[in-house]
């Protein structure tokens, strides 16, 4: 069987992509690869073949953008329950890289590097990214626990449904 990584969608779609936390609407949540940042999340549209949020028809744009707005939501609020040093959470769409419609999630903490806390992620150096200490896994069972239940419990929230 393919390694996941080369289809995420799909792999969600058929239940082997193990950083799934919830599937939404229009999307499927996920744990980032790589916990330097606490909580790092990526929203993935469910539908394979789609690349731009500009290949969605209107009304399944603003379902996908809902589902972001939600586990940015659900981000803030586990991040700042558990560390007091969260000052903001980033939202990117991005797709520089990886040629699917997905959104970052970043929670941006006060201990950051001063040279990098004003910036985009992308300027932490190349080792933060391949550090095997960075990368999710058991280790980040806890946060995992607590953002799916944050997210599902939004999910069922009447404030979270979206009619359109």
């Amino acid at each position: 069987m393919d390694d996941w990584r080369n289809d995420r969608v799909q792999a969600a779609l058929e239940g082997r992509n193990p950083t799934v936390l919830a599937r939404l609407d229009a999307s499927f949540a996920a744990l980032g690869d790589v916990q330097f940042l606490p909580g790092y999340c990526v929203v993935m549209c469910d539908r394979p073949g789609i690349n731009l949020l500009s290949d969605l028809p209107r009304r399944d744009r603003v379902r996908y953008l809902a589902d972001v707005d939600l586990v940015a939501t659900a981000v803030q609020t586990v991040c700042a329950a558990r560390d007091a040093g969260l000052r903001r959470v980033n939202v990117e769409i991005l797709g520089n890289t990886d040629a699917f419609l997905h959104a970052h999630i970043w929670p941006r903490y006060s201990w950051e590097p001063a040279e990098i806390v004003g910036y985009p992620v992308w300027g932490y150096p190349h080792s933060m990214w391949d550090d095997p200490a960075t990368q999710v896994g058991p280790q980040h069972d806890e946060l995992r626990t607590a953002l799916t239940a944050e997210i599902l419990r939004l999910h069922a929230s009447p404030e979270f449904q979206l009619s359109v």
